[in-house]
Parts: C-alpha cells; structure tokens; sequence
C-alpha cells in the first residue's frame, strides 16, 4: 500500500458525513459549555450567595478526609445539571411536542379518484413493451 491510497483512503475517512457530523457537534458542545459555565457562574452563583451565603465548601473536613472540594464539585454539578434542563431541555421538549402537534394536524393526503387510477394503470401498461 503506498502513500496516495493512504492519503486517499484516509481523505475518505475525514470526509464522512458522520465524522464531519462528529466534529462540529464536539465544537458547537464546547462554545455551549462555555456560555452555560458562564451563565451558571455570573448569574445563578450569585443568586444562591444573596440567599445562602458564599457556597464554598472548601475548608470542610471529615477527619483527616478534605470533603469539601468533593461537596463544591457535586454542588456545581446539581447548579449546572438544573440550568440546563430549564433552559435547554424543557424548551426542547417544548418545541418538538409543537412540531409533532403541527404535523398531525396536517390531513392526510386525499385518496385518488378512480379515474386518476385507470389512467395510471393505462400509463404503465403502455410503459411495459408488447409480449410476442
């Protein structure tokens, strides 16, 4: 196997649909991450500061165990878990459930009429060649 059916094979490989599908999604989560981040740091931390106090848990121990950082980590987890569902999810849902709505309401299409039929059957009929 020499160099240009490698390149070429994998020139093939990258420019799959699915690859290339792949990719953009991996970029598109990382910029969305970055607004969620965002969104969860400057505005819902701030909210939860004015009523609970700084949620910092960074200093608590159990024994010689430092629980603390584990306690932030799940409390940002459950902060970033609840903004997207609310903001992303619920939404989601919303639209599509209105998009499935909107396509059953359409009618469905009306049967042919029996004239539309026979002149479809006559039409492939005179499609098919003679038999001799």
């Amino acid at each position: 196997m020499n160099i240009q059916e490698i390149a070429h094979e994998f020139r093939t490989f990258v420019l799959k649909g699915n690859v290339v599908d792949l990719a953009v999604g991996i970029v598109i989560g990382a910029a969305f991450k970055s607004v969620i981040d965002s969104f969860v740091k400057d505005l819902i931390t701030p909210l939860v500061g004015v009523f609970g106090g700084e949620p910092d848990f960074g200093k608590v121990h159990l024994g010689p165990l430092a629980i603390g950082s584990f306690i932030n980590a799940i409390l940002a987890f459950l902060i970033l878990a609840t903004v997207v569902f609310f903001f992303v999810v619920k939404p989601m849902n919303y639209l599509i459930a209105m998009a499935n709505r909107k396509a059953e309401e359409q009618p469905a299409e009306a049967p042919l009429p029996e004239d539309v039929k026979l002149l479809m059957e006559i039409r492939d009929l005179l499609k098919t060649p003679p038999s001799r």
